[in-house]
């Protein structure tokens, strides 16, 4: 278990967050990497302005991407409502948050909004549909990026982190499969926050939850997913997800980064080994593999998730969590907090979260 305190490591895994995201701002969606590297040389080391006809243009240096902020509003919702209270969040969704939409890609906080959002957007305000019919088929993690901090809230109760992560994400995706990996991330980042390090016995620990009835996966099998025997019955369904197979990927990514005849080097090339599309099943396994690999090295888990181009701010969000809960506040470089535009605001919640 990991020695650094209960508080230290939420307010590691939420600020990690932050953090990611912002460094992450300036060299957006490059899936050239040739070109990255003739923009913001060949190792990108802190916060960069977004070029004038990138994404995000206009932003400066240590400022949040709308996911950031989407974030900010989530947490200041939970420190509000002392909880995760739906209504309040849809409301804050649309009064500071909608109304800044028109709809199209290249608008809105933080210079770009997503395809989820897009879409909840239109559901929502155009169409006229009640919260609960504004989810669309969007296959990305938008709602991981804000639902984590519903996990750190609630890391010592996966029974009610599962049920108001899943709420949550449902406003915006509407497919089972996103919404059982986002569920699964979470829980993972809540082990880390109770203390538990990022290895391969981290899916044994989640299936643990599921055996016990507090995280809604199915699974058949007994321990160590060994097959059930003869006469064993079929065993009710825990909630809605139909597969544990969520839970059970984390560890095999974990001994790939442990393994020493698996090699990644540099490790920003697990880009290009899981992948630098936008879908969550490119992100999760960079992001698990990151955060295995430099589990109490912060720096150059976000650096390596950077550098690794293509959709490098959520892979940075998420591994900025990820190893943030593990290294705690006290792991992150204060220079990073310090460079943060939104510092004041963000320290804000940090510290009621926590």
């Amino acid at each position: 278990m990991n020695a650094v305190t209960p508080s230290d490591r939420k307010a590691g895994a939420l600020l990690g967050a932050f953090i990611g995201d912002a460094l992450a701002l300036g060299p957006h969606w490059y899936y050239d990497l040739q070109e990255q590297q003739r923009d913001y040389g060949s190792w990108i080391d802190g916060f960069t302005d977004p070029k004038a006809d990138r994404y995000h243009a206009g932003l400066q240096a240590g400022d949040l991407s709308q996911a950031g902020r989407i974030l900010l509003m989530t947490a200041a919702s939970l420190r509000d409502a002392q909880g995760y209270d739906e209504k309040d969040f849809c409301r804050r969704m649309d009064e500071e948050l909608f109304p800044q939409l028109d709809g199209t890609p290249a608008q809105g906080p933080g210079g770009y909004t997503s395809q989820s959002i897009r879409e909840a957007w239109r559901r929502r305000v155009e169409q006229g549909r009640p919260w609960g019919e504004t989810a669309g088929h969007a296959d990305t993690t938008e709602a991981i990026e804000r639902s984590l901090a519903i996990a750190i809230c609630y890391s010592g109760d996966f029974s009610a982190l599962a049920e108001h992560v899943a709420s949550n994400a449902a406003l915006t995706q509407a497919d089972d499969t996103v919404l059982s990996m986002t569920v699964a991330y979470n829980a993972v980042l809540a082990l880390l926050v109770e203390g538990h390090s990022m290895d391969e016995s981290i899916s044994a620990k989640l299936m643990e939850r599921v055996k016990s009835g507090e995280l809604p996966f199915h699974a058949v099998t007994r321990n160590n997913l060994q097959p059930p025997r003869p006469g064993d019955p079929d065993p009710p369904r825990a909630g809605r997800f139909a597969s544990p197979d969520a839970l059970l990927s984390p560890s095999y990514m974990a001994q790939a980064a442990l393994d020493p005849d698996i090699i990644i080097e540099p490790a920003w090339k697990v880009s290009l080994v899981y992948g630098m599309p936008c879908a969550i099943y490119h992100q999760l396994p960079a992001a698990y593999y990151l955060s295995t690999r430099f589990q109490q090295d912060y720096e150059q888990a976000v650096l390596h998730a950077v550098n690794g181009g293509g959709q490098n701010l959520a892979r940075a969000m998420l591994t900025g969590a990820l190893v943030g809960a593990q290294v705690g506040r006290s792991g992150i470089p204060q220079r990073w907090i310090d460079g943060l535009r939104q510092r004041e605001e963000i320290l804000e919640v940090v510290d009621a979260l926590s």
